[in-house]
């Protein structure tokens, strides 16, 4: 297992600098999701170790290590350019470090701790012994059996804050006695403190040399990567879904993401959207089945109000034949995910984005409300936005409009429009086969 200390000198082909970074991404995502569930930490042990079987694995048994390390480091480029992603990134790595070391045999969890150069010895047994009846107290309080281990370490209490926190260690006198099974915790607080450092370094070196080397080459990628979304490609509808133009008020009442339906109302207020809005929501409207010919009336129809239908043919009407790929360079364009619309930064008269993060929290408050969403499930979505936990508070919204769980959360608005039709079918079918009975 590595400790990222050192950066690899291998030669990485491009395509692999990019497809191990994606897995390895969406080992990081599953855990941040995790996390943000509240899984308890067997469960995420359990996590941990299937994400890493189903994503991490190559093919070449023996390159297993090498894609572990490069990834890592890849990734490091990819999340040091910010604080934001400097503090994600090191919490969803030191989470990864943490479970990976659990699994690991007593053997290989000393050699990791000699790698870091912790300065720490076992306890004398003349020490343990006059301390044994108090870390005894310690494991029975904590549900552990009564025989206590016999590898301690002592060490001073603030490199194991969390062991602290929890009371899982006896504390004397400044220090406190770690059992073998517990150094976890002291060689992810070591593991921390390297990666962070290292981020900072890593951004400068970004910031002053390699961002611009590297901008027809890599610099795309990088960027790229912090915003990718892995889920199903929305660009075109399903060849089953078609929706028209006088559904679509229904279907946002319905099915339509708080993002989508807070648009729509505006646009039907002010017959008017902006190029951001216009991008968000068209595309999405694409996906979820609105015809070429069918936008065009649509888009027409409120636009006219404003700026009548000789000008919305001359200055609008091309942007949208462009979305669908009949314009310009023809290409096909895709709806935003949730990642792309969160980092977006509306300005003023703007109205796409994320409302879990763009709105305020009365707004936010009276906007869930609008949408039949009060009581405990409102409180525990006003508790993820203020986590930063968006695209699980929007999740938790569909498991509250819908009456049903959505274990795989939600990743991107036309995910949250397909499963809301799905819902809405199977109740609609179980309602039909009562009444046929």
């Amino acid at each position: 297992m590595p400790t990222y200390r050192v950066a690899p000198q291998l030669e990485v082909r491009l395509e692999e600098f990019e497809l191990f970074a994606i897995d390895r991404l969406r080992v990081l995502k599953g855990i941040s999701d995790g996390l943000s569930r509240g899984k308890r930490p067997e469960e995420m042990e359990k996590l941990v170790s299937e994400l890493w079987k189903a994503h991490m694995r190559h093919q070449d048994p023996a390159e297993t290590l090498n894609k572990d390390i490069i990834s890592h480091f890849v990734l490091r480029l990819v999340y040091c350019r910010t604080e934001e992603l400097r503090k994600w990134f090191l919490s969803m790595e030191n989470t990864l470090f943490r479970y990976r070391f659990r699994l690991e045999s007593p053997e290989s969890q000393r050699l990791l701790m000699s790698e870091f150069q912790l300065p720490y010895k076992a306890l004398p047994h003349s020490e343990f012994e006059a301390v044994k009846d108090k870390l005894s107290q310690v494991a029975r309080s904590i549900g552990q059996s009564a025989s206590v281990e016999s590898v301690f370490f002592k060490v001073p209490f603030e490199e194991v804050p969390d062991l602290v926190a929890s009371r899982r260690v006896f504390l004397s006198k400044g220090y406190a006695y770690v059992a073998m099974s517990q150094v976890v915790s002291l060689v992810v607080t070591q593991f921390r403190c390297n990666i962070s450092k290292a981020l900072v370094l890593t951004n400068r070196k970004w910031t002053a040399t390699i961002k611009e080397q590297e901008k027809d080459r890599l610099t795309p990628i990088v960027e790229a990567l912090s915003n990718a979304y892995f889920g199903p490609d929305y660009s075109q509808p399903n060849d089953a879904t078609e929706i028209s133009p006088k559904d679509i008020d229904q279907l946002a009442r319905t099915s339509f993401p708080l993002c989508m339906r807070h648009m729509l109302e505006k646009l039907r207020e002010n017959h008017h959207l902006k190029h951001g809005g216009r991008m968000q929501f068209g595309l999405f409207l694409k996906g979820a089945g609105l015809k070429l010919e069918d936008a065009l009336t649509f888009w027409r129809s409120e636009f006219s109000q404003k700026v009548g239908s000789e000008r919305f043919d001359k200055e609008y009407a091309y942007s949208i034949r462009h979305n669908y790929g009949k314009e310009g360079k023809r290409t096909d364009y895709t709806s935003y995910s949730c990642q792309k619309i969160i980092s977006a930064t509306p300005g003023v008269g703007d109205h796409h984005g994320c409302p879990y993060r763009h709105f305020g929290e009365e707004n936010l408050r009276a906007a869930l409300n609008n949408m039949g969403v009060g009581g405990n499930a409102l409180e525990g979505i006003l508790d993820k936005v203020k986590n930063r936990h968006y695209q699980l508070a929007c999740t938790m919204t569909f498991e509250a409009t819908h009456g049903v769980s959505c274990d795989t959360g939600i990743n991107h608005p036309n995910q949250y429009f397909s499963e809301s039709q799905k819902v809405l079918q199977a109740k609609n079918q179980t309602v039909q086969s009562q009444l046929s009975t």
